[in-house]
Parts: structure tokens; C-alpha cells; sequence
């Protein structure tokens, strides 16, 4: 056998033995790339698909892809941004079709965030497979919450595509007072969970947080080659505006702002890597934001915010000391000298925290080390429950 015969025949080994897609055995490989561990399971029944931009193979949706299986997708369902993404935070998303497969799309988000029993009708399995960035006030672990009670409610089964969690690397934040549950955030979990979706649909059925207290049935189809250690960069934006691996890793800290006066960037090219506002005297970075898609009425619009840019910090710093940064929030607090409170969303703010100690800590003018001295015993407890949960190996503490 030649040389070339048998690299040949290695390959073609390699491709059906992994699902279909050729790939090095050390790249990190999502649950859905692994299509020999739930094709048989979806074949010959009806399916409803949990699903947004970032649901892909390679560059194919996974919808088309289960089509081009002969899988019977009937019904596709959609979170906060919808089914194609682009709309903003906190935008209305529309049910409707889908133009490319005919498929009806019902979305999850506004006053419908969990599935109908109507909407169920003849659904046997649900596959939920959506990339989500380990934040707990990222909304698409609140429409996995309501996809798994209707599972249960319904005995429907659940089929979750697992996705590396690009903040998965660390544990940190404030963990959620109950008496602040909302939909950016159901659960008693640190701001920052670190685990990967699959993990954590595993912790909601295992804790019971489901409202009946029951457990939904649950299947995680692993990601390959991942471990907490590892940096992920998402070959898809998950939103919007995450448009970069810099404004993922400064999305736990910056998404506490959308409580505040300061802009984080929405309606710039490089939201979540910016922060400023009119008349600021911190920092010497501008920016104006524009109202554009995702973005369509930003905060200070065509107003020069001033503040700073914090790419580079998130690229060269954050990795290294995994763990999220109160500085900006209370240096700018201090900073603030105008009419309009800077908590001008002081109940968002809450939510977002998931308590309201963190804005009289800041109000109070706490450091950031006594205020992260708070969190000390609540993040020691939550690592015991995490642990219980993780599929893959743990980061290096």
C-alpha cells in the first residue's frame, strides 16, 4: 500500500468517526460536531430545535444540518436576540418563519420565555444548542431554565449540545440572593459560574431549581478536547454586541454599567471593550455611539462620551488574573459630579448584581478587596456544588 493510499484511507477514518467533519484531534470540538452520539437519537421522530446564530457546524446551522440527516425538525425556538441575532438587548423578537428552511419560530423572549404546551404538540426530543459566555445575567441559561421545566412538565426529552464557556476559566462575583431572582438571573450562582451550559443544565436538575423541584430528562453530548483551563475564542459573536474575545472576557465586569449613567460602547464598533460618558473625568478615550443594528437607540446617543478603552487590559490582564474588575465601577462612581443619579437604573442594577449590597458597598465607598472579602464564603460553597457538576477537568485554582 502506498504512502498516499493509506493517508487516504486514515482520513476517510477520521472523517466518519468524528461526525462527519475533519479535524485535529487537539482542537476543541462543540457537542454538536459530534453527530454519531445523537443522530440515531433523533432519527424517526419529530424534533423542536433551541437555537440562535451561533448553533453551527463548521459553517453550516445546525438546523440545515439535521435536515440534510433526514431529521424531522419541526419547530424551531428562539432566545433573547433571536434566531438569526441581530436583534438588540432587550428587543421585542418576533415569532414567525424562518425564510431559508420554511420552519415556523417561536421565540422565547418578552412574555413568552417558556415554551407553550400548544407550541408542544407532537414534539418527542428538544435539542437545545446555543453558545452561551458563563455569565450569570447572560439571559440564555434563563431560556435553558424554562426549556428544561417544560421537558419536564411535558416528559419530553432534552438533548443539550454542550459549548465550551469562554469565561469558564474562573469562578467569581457575587452569588444571587433569591429575593433578586429575575430573568438575568433564576439562580444561586456567582455572577461569573464558570461552567459550560451543558454543566450547568446538569446543576439546575441536580439542585432542583426547577419549580416542581423534579428533573428533567437530560442528555449532554460532550464537547472534545476542552477543559476549564483552556481560552476559548468564539468562531461565532454570541450577541450583537460581543463582538470580541476582549468583550467576553470584560463582560462580567462591565455589564454591571447597564445599571449606571456610563455607556459600555453599545452603538461603536467595540461595545463591551469601552466604557465613558458625557463630561467624564476619568480617562482621556472618546467615542461617540450611533445608532446602528443591535444597537438601534444606544445610550448618549451622538453624544462624546469620554472614559477609557480596555482592550488591551482584557487581552494581556484578565487571562492572567481570572477574575472579574470592580475598579472601573468605583473609581467612576467617585468620579460623578452631575444631577442624574448614577445608579440610574438602581433596581436593574440589583438584578444584574444580584443583590443590592454591591451599590451601597460601592455607595459607601468600600475598597474593591473588602468588598471581594464578602464574597469569600459564598464562592467556597458554590465551588463544592459546582464541582458535583463538571463534565470535564477542572481550571487550576
Amino acid at each position: 500500500m502506498s504512502k498516499f493510499l493509506h493517508l487516504y484511507i486514515c482520513t476517510l477514518i477520521l472523517f466518519f468517526n468524528t461526525g462527519n467533519s475533519i479535524y485535529s484531534q487537539t482542537e476543541i470540538r462543540p457537542g454538536a460536531y459530534q453527530t454519531r452520539m445523537y443522530k440515531q437519537k433523533l432519527t424517526g421522530v419529530n424534533v423542536a430545535v433551541v437555537a440562535n446564530q451561533t448553533s453551527t457546524i463548521n459553517n453550516t446551522h445546525l438546523v440545515d444540518s439535521l435536515l440534510g440527516m433526514n431529521i424531522k425538525v419541526k419547530k424551531i425556538f428562539a432566545p433573547e436576540h433571536g434566531f438569526r441575532g441581530a436583534a438588540d438587548a432587550g428587543e421585542h423578537v418576533k415569532s414567525g418563519i424562518d425564510t431559508k428552511t420554511g420552519l415556523p419560530i417561536i421565540s422565547l423572549y418578552g412574555n413568552n420565555k417558556k415554551p407553550k404546551t400548544s407550541d408542544l404538540e407532537g414534539i418527542d426530543i428538544i435539542v437545545f444548542d446555543i453558545q452561551d459566555v458563563g455569565v450569570r445575567f447572560y439571559t440564555y441559561i434563563s431560556t435553558l431554565h424554562y426549556v428544561m421545566e417544560v421537558c419536564e412538565e411535558k416528559e419530553i426529552k432534552l438533548i443539550v449540545l454542550d459549548r465550551p464557556n469562554p469565561n469558564g476559566f474562573y469562578v467569581d462575583g457575587p452569588v444571587l440572593d433569591m429575593n433578586f431572582k429575575s430573568f438575568v438571573g433564576m439562580h444561586p450562582v456567582p455572577l461569573v459560574h464558570g461552567m459550560t451550559i451543558g454543566e450547568y443544565a446538569q446543576m439546575i436538575n441536580g439542585e432542583k431549581w426547577l419549580t416542581n423541584k423534579e428533573k428533567c430528562d437530560l442528555e449532554v453530548i460532550k464537547c472534545s478536547n476542552y477543559d476549564h483551563n483552556m481560552h476559548y475564542s468564539l468562531p461565532v459573536r454570541p450577541s450583537p454586541n460581543l463582538k470580541s474575545d476582549a468583550s467576553i472576557y470584560l463582560y462580567p465586569s462591565l455589564g454591571l454599567f447597564e445599571g449606571t449613567i456610563v455607556s459600555v460602547g453599545r452603538g461603536t464598533e467595540t461595545p463591551f471593550e469601552v466604557i465613558g460618558y458625557p463630561g467624564s473625568k476619568d480617562g482621556d478615550f472618546t467615542f461617540t455611539p450611533k445608532s446602528m443594528e443591535g444597537a438601534k437607540n444606544p445610550k448618549h446617543l451622538s453624544n462624546t462620551c469620554t472614559g477609557y478603552n480596555l482592550k488591551a487590559f482584557a487581552e494581556n490582564e484578565l487571562l492572567q488574573k481570572k477574575q472579574m474588575y470592580l475598579t472601573w465601577l468605583i473609581e467612576m462612581y467617585a468620579g460623578y459630579n452631575k444631577e442624574e443619579p448614577f445608579f440610574n437604573r438602581a433596581k436593574f442594577f440589583d438584578l444584574l448584581a444580584g443583590n443590592s449590597t454591591l451599590r451601597e458597598q460601592i455607595t459607601n465607598k468600600l475598597s474593591e478587596d473588602s468588598i471581594r472579602q464578602t464574597w469569600k464564603e459564598d464562592l467556597i460553597a458554590f465551588h463544592k456544588i459546582r464541582s458535583k457538576y463538571l463534565l470535564y477537568k477542572d481550571y487550576t485554582h
